[in-house]
């Protein structure tokens, strides 16, 4: 990955750990599955009206709006509903990323390189060390629903790098005709055919529900439009191996946005594993240029990663 491109997935970590903060106000409020739903419902009008279908195959596209857009977020919403830590759920949602690796070279044949392995393991090794630390917040249901987000998050990136769409941000927009459907019936089923319509007609009644829209118009435009647009992208453009592990960035800037809007108080050891984290994903996506060849005649520039 170039230096623009690692720096477009560290926006999209920013954007996504604080995204964290906005489920997290639209939860007070929202039933966990409607909002779910609610989240991909208000941008189905205009994106029917508005973006060209994406050229790719049906299958691809069903798939990614299926895993990427609608499991992976029942599963977060609903675990941090029933008690999943904000700063947590950010933490263990990244799981993605090693998911991600390892489904890439199971079902796609991706190589993945030592030094990529070695910065992953990095990693991973911040990120247990962050959940052992604060394991203890959180009943092990949560984080195991959590963990289906995560698989579910993984199977969807592998999706848009098979679509391969000309267009990526018209294929991270129309996946949201795939998931309102499922999501308002799933609803409907488990919390109520009127439980969801009620919070939102009485959402402009109240500070939270008030709070709760600005976390969905968070949510919908910035992190699904802008976030998911830019990690279409790059996956678009990079192996899964290469990118993916961006996403164990999230964290870091969930952490932190948890200390500063929501008052949470990051333990030194969740800091110095967070630094962890970030050393483990530089490590893995800077790749060494290799020597200039010495030669008697003029020597030509080496070119630099593509």
């Amino acid at each position: 990955m170039n230096r623009a491109d690692r720096l477009l997935a560290c926006v999209v970590a920013l954007l996504w750990g604080f995204n964290f903060i906005a489920i997290d106000f639209a939860l007070r409020h929202f039933p966990p599955i409607f909002f779910a739903g609610l989240r991909f419902a208000v941008l189905l009008v205009p994106v029917l009206l508005l973006v060209p279908r994406p050229r790719v195959e049906w299958r691809w596209l069903l798939g990614y709006g299926l895993c990427f857009g609608t499991l992976q977020f029942v599963f977060l919403f609903i675990a941090m509903d029933v008690g999943m830590p904000t700063g947590l759920a950010s933490l263990v949602q990244q799981a993605s990323a090693p998911f991600t690796v390892v489904l890439g070279a199971l079902l796609l044949r991706e190589r993945i390189g030592g030094r990529q392995l070695v910065g992953i393991a990095i990693a991973v090794l911040g990120m247990a060390a962050i959940a052992w630390h604060r394991a203890q917040t959180a009943a092990l249901l949560p984080v195991l629903i959590t963990l289906c987000g995560a698989l579910s998050w993984a199977f969807g990136n592998l999706c848009a790098r098979k679509a391969a769409a000309p267009n990526p941000l018209h294929l991270s927009l129309w996946i949201a005709v795939v998931p309102p459907l499922p999501m308002f019936a799933l609803s409907a089923a488990i919390e109520g055919p009127s439980t969801g319509w009620h919070a939102l007609a009485t959402a402009f009644t109240s500070v939270d529900g008030l709070a709760a829209l600005g976390g969905l118009a968070y949510t919908a435009g910035i992190a699904t439009v802008v976030g998911a647009g830019l990690w279409t992208v790059l996956m678009n453009r990079h192996p899964a191996s290469s990118v993916a592990p961006f996403a164990l960035l999230v964290p870091v800037v969930g952490f932190a946005a948890a200390w500063l809007v929501l008052g949470e108080r990051p333990h030194p050891v969740e800091l110095t594993a967070g630094a962890v984290v970030v050393l483990g994903v530089l490590f893995g996506s800077l790749r060494r240029r290799p020597p200039e060849l010495r030669s008697t005649g003029p020597r030509e520039p080496v070119a630099a990663e593509p």
